[in-house]
């Protein structure tokens, strides 16, 4: 009686079992009918040729237009003074002047000289005429001439190189004498920086420097001045590559007088010039993964299918496509986060 009460508790427990499986089963079945997708949404582009343009921005150094130092070709004792740091010259102005008594003495012995042979000279001249000087006469009087000349010439050099003048306008940026110093020949008294003008000097990749023209348009920011934009223009660029296979560019650059700029300041220079030619092109929303592994969806009758490819250069929002995908392929944009190989898909309008 006892074992007849237990088989009959087992076949119970089994049938309450089964039957608890057969519910889950049959809920699970509804479930999958409920969440059963027939095509995903997306919205998709199509790939097209477009001309990719993409701004290179690259770190250069401002130097003013003309930096000149100012080198003494006299020697002697500083008498006067005439400029000082900062101070703003005229091109020919003097800056420094020399004890110039003993060139100012040989400077006006060499012109009453030079006075004398020229008349001398002419005198000659008038005499060979008639016949009362001879050749010999005249020949050395020209010769003498021609070396008062020359004298002439170097003391007043000499006697001009006492004052020590700027070859360009522009601001005094450092004065290494003073009153009543030594100066030796060929020393170095000062310097002068032209700024009205400036120049960026930026080196660039071979790669790029090819898609660049003197002349261009070129953008330039700055620390120092945060949301402001200067414009300039390329100016050179070299022919000539250095180790790195980088060239040197040359930019013109005007300062401002309402965001004034300085000699040895950084900049980022903006070459928004730098474009290439029509390129295969997507929307940037398309990638899936990384630049470096890039993959995108292709919609084909309906189906989504997965595609590798390499891409280039980049521009705004768009990809240069180097390879994977031709021209009137259809992309997916937007809802390929839900997609897999070969689903359906469903193109938004």
């Amino acid at each position: 009686m006892k074992k007849a009460r237990i088989f009959i508790i087992l076949i119970v427990t089994f049938a309450a079992i089964v039957a608890i499986l057969l519910h889950n089963r049959s809920q699970i079945k509804a479930a999958e009918n409920v969440v059963k997708i027939n095509s995903y949404p997306v919205n998709v582009d199509t790939v097209a040729d477009k001309y990719l343009t993409r701004n290179l921005n690259l770190v250069g150094t401002i130097q003013a237009n003309n930096d000149v130092p100012i080198i003494a070709e006299a020697q002697g004792k500083v008498t006067n003074v005439y400029a000082r740091v900062g101070d703003y010259k005229q091109a020919g102005s003097t800056l420094i002047q020399l004890d110039n008594v003993l060139e100012q003495a040989a400077f006006k012995t060499a012109e009453v000289n030079y006075d004398k042979t020229q008349k001398d000279y002419a005198r000659y001249q008038s005499l060979y005429k008639e016949k009362s000087a001879t050749d010999a006469q005249l020949e050395s009087a020209k010769l003498a001439m021609q070396s008062a000349d020359a004298q002439y010439i170097v003391a007043k050099r000499n006697f001009e190189n006492t004052k020590i003048t700027t070859p360009i306008s522009g601001i005094v940026t450092s004065r290494n004498v003073d009153f009543g110093d030594y100066v030796s020949n060929h020393a170095l008294v000062a310097e002068v920086v032209d700024i009205a003008t400036l120049k960026v000097m930026a080196n660039v990749a071979e790669l790029d420097v090819f898609n660049m023209k003197p002349g261009d348009k070129v953008n330039i920011t700055t620390d120092v001045y945060p949301g402001v934009t200067f414009e300039g223009r390329i100016k050179t660029i070299s022919d000539k590559g250095d180790a790195a296979h980088t060239y040197p560019v040359e930019v013109d650059l005007s300062n401002s007088k309402e965001h004034p700029l300085k000699a040895g300041m950084f900049a980022h220079i903006i070459f928004t010039s730098v474009s290439k030619n029509k390129s295969l092109v997507i929307p940037r929303d398309a990638l899936l993964g990384s630049v470096k592994d890039a993959q995108v969806f292709v919609v084909n009758d309906g189906v989504a299918k997965l595609r590798s490819l390499v891409v280039g250069s980049s521009s705004n929002n768009y990809l240069e496509v180097l390879s994977g995908l031709k021209q009137g392929d259809i992309v997916v944009v937007n809802g390929q986060n839900n997609l897999k190989e070969n689903y359906k898909v469903q193109i938004l309008k």
